[in-house]
């Protein structure tokens, strides 16, 4: 697309609504990776300026979904100093198994990624 970033991988209609799709391996400067059978789109609503907007994510694959209850969400621990927590939404415990759930409206922050005015 002209004028987009290179992680802005294209467009597609969804029912009826545009939806911009960003390649999150290239958006955070990470090792390319060839698309597979098993890379996918995730949509996701994504609040900016008090509005929700559709956003696909190109991740390389997807295991499992989870129905998450807000009150089960605990906050995340402190890290370190060496990894950025700024991402991290909170975690959970289901079926003894960890999940770090990320905060997507500050992961795709659509005004840095210079979609705030192509979404309206």
């Amino acid at each position: 697309m002209p004028d987009m970033p290179d992680y802005i991988k294209g467009v597609l209609d969804l029912r009826g609504v545009i939806v911009p799709i960003v390649d999150l391996r290239i958006r955070f400067q990470l090792e390319s990776c060839e698309y597979t059978p098993t890379t996918v789109i995730i949509v996701l609503s994504v609040e900016h300026e008090e509005q929700q907007h559709v956003v696909g994510v190109v991740v390389d694959g997807v295991s499992d979904v989870l129905d998450v209850l807000p009150e089960n969400v605990r906050k995340a621990p402190d890290l370190g100093g060496a990894i950025s927590h700024q991402y991290i939404r909170g975690m959970v415990t289901i079926d003894k198994r960890m999940a770090i759930l990320l905060d997507v409206d500050k992961l795709l922050d659509l005004q840095e990624m210079g979609l705030s005015e192509a979404l309206g």
